[in-house]
């Protein structure tokens, strides 16, 4: 049995390596692709037998790979810890197919937890089999986006709960009128297009700042990933501190 490797993580939980196409799998022992991806990197892609790939696992595993009839491993597995600091975005659900544009950007920037929710002012409320339809959906935008960026942890996606379920410990408010953003934060709470209701204000007694103007409600969401995502990545430094 070959090798595997083991490396401390980095950043989102760091990046698949190697060359050609990064495909998510059960188990990079023994790859199999779905009938979905072979089909998108042979007739899509135009991979042909022979040609390098990746296969991950989402829980921190990958390795390359020869594609072909049968995957063919083409060297060790390496497993990358997952980030020791959690990095998470809560965002009021969105109408038509916005959300699913805030949980791609959102996985593509390496967000660790997403935790969708209702607020008082949603213009969007459904019934829970809507819900739960709704997050497999996203699901399966987050897996594509995790093999479009070659991430290697697929991000957890939490059910819809209203603002009221929500475990707010941790949690920084966005708003209009808020500080600026420390460092310290982990987990951003993006509210509806029709803003924050005073009740949601009160119960969160952290309120941060995303800019100088009124951003949509997705890209308030983006914004936020970005910065959190950045700071623990040591792209962008911490209040105070100088870049290098």
């Amino acid at each position: 049995m070959s090798g595997v490797a083991s490396v401390a993580g980095a950043g989102a939980g760091g990046s698949a390596g190697g060359s050609g196409p990064h495909v998510l799998v059960e188990d990079v022992d023994r790859p199999e692709l779905s009938d979905d991806d072979r089909h998108h990197l042979e007739r899509v892609l135009r991979l042909r037998s022979g040609d390098p790939l990746t296969v991950g696992d989402g829980a921190g595993r990958w390795r390359p790979c020869r594609f072909g009839a049968v995957i063919e491993p083409d060297g060790d597995a390496v497993a990358v810890a997952a980030p020791e600091l959690e990095v998470a975005v809560g965002f009021a659900v969105l109408k038509g197919g916005r959300s699913e544009s805030v949980v791609q950007k959102l996985t593509e920037l390496g967000v660790d937890r997403i935790a969708p929710f209702v607020a008082e002012r949603s213009v969007v409320r459904w019934d829970e089999p809507r819900a739960g339809r709704q997050v497999e959906r996203w699901r399966r935008v987050a897996r594509e986006a995790v093999m479009q960026c070659r991430r290697l942890w697929l991000p957890r996606i939490d059910r819809v709960r209203d603002f009221a379920e929500l475990d707010l410990t941790g949690a920084a408010l966005a708003a209009s009128v808020g500080r600026t953003m420390t460092g310290g934060e982990n987990f951003v709470l993006i509210g509806p297009e029709g803003g924050w209701a005073d009740a949601e204000l009160a119960a969160v007694s952290v309120h941060v700042g995303l800019g100088p103007h009124i951003m949509r409600a997705e890209t308030a969401a983006v914004a936020a990933a970005a910065m959190l995502a950045a700071r623990r990545s040591g792209h962008l430094p911490a209040a105070g501190e100088a870049l290098a």
